[in-house]
């Protein structure tokens, strides 16, 4: 980690004893309640956390957290930064993009190589003018692995981040695909980013929820496709954490 002279340090309130080592933030209500209901953790420990809610358990003692709702850059930096805080050593990132590449469509699975930075929050990490952000690729295998035990195919590639989800002019579609972008989301980059400089290791899947690359906005949010990779999703992060308990309990 490096050297931390900011004068706020990361804090929410007062911390619960433990919370585990993995951390599933989930960007959208809907998959946070999936998770919490597939791991078992409805009935289990929770707590406000900022203005999202924070799952823990089921076992004592906790060995991984969900964490969510959230959306855009500036807030999921304080969610990340809270649990890094409080000893999660590893995190994985469930969101929803909008595809801009012709080769991308609703129902898609996408895991980030990279992140085009069009948001305001990584350059307080990484730079006065950073350009792009990474997840740690063997997180990123292993998700890939999941997934295809699942028999589900998933794009592999750039992905653009932006704060003003109003402002994705076909001329900034243009630019970002030129560049190759598979799709545009908020958060992505800037989670990256405080990973990579609390050297935390951390995992993103995206899953394709609209698509813009037309020209125009269409709507996949309710298509059956879409809502199947979600739910596929869930169960490959599900098997992850159990991998991860399976793995501590054999150190």
């Amino acid at each position: 980690m490096q050297a931390d002279t900011a004068i706020i340090q990361p804090s929410a309130g007062k911390q619960p004893a433990s919370i585990g080592r993995s951390c599933v933030m989930a960007a959208h209500p809907s998959d946070l309640d999936l998770l919490v209901r597939k791991t078992g953790l409805l009935s289990k420990k929770s707590r406000n956390l900022l203005n999202s809610r924070l799952h823990y358990g089921p076992h004592d003692p906790p060995d991984f957290c969900l964490v969510g709702p959230f959306i855009g850059a500036p807030y999921g930096v304080m969610l990340i930064e809270t649990v890094i805080a409080w000893g999660i050593a590893e995190i994985v990132f469930v969101g929803w993009c909008g595809a801009v590449s012709d080769s991308v469509r609703i129902g898609d699975i996408i895991l980030p190589q990279s992140a085009l930075i069009d948001e305001g929050t990584s350059r307080h990490y990484i730079g006065p003018d950073p350009e792009t952000a990474y997840p740690d690729m063997r997180l990123q295998s292993r998700i890939k692995t999941g997934l295809l035990q699942r028999q589900t195919s998933c794009h592999e590639g750039i992905i653009w981040c932006t704060d003003a989800i109003f402002r994705e002019t076909p001329e900034k579609v243009g630019f970002y695909r030129a560049r190759g972008a598979l799709a545009v989301e908020m958060e992505a980059s800037a989670l990256f980013s405080v990973a990579m400089f609390r050297s935390v290791p951390i995992g993103c899947v995206l899953m394709v929820s609209d698509e813009i690359s037309s020209g125009r906005w269409i709507k996949g949010f309710d298509q059956p496709r879409f809502k199947n990779s979600r739910r596929l999703v869930a169960e490959v992060v599900c098997d992850l954490l159990a991998v991860n308990r399976h793995e501590s309990q054999s150190i």
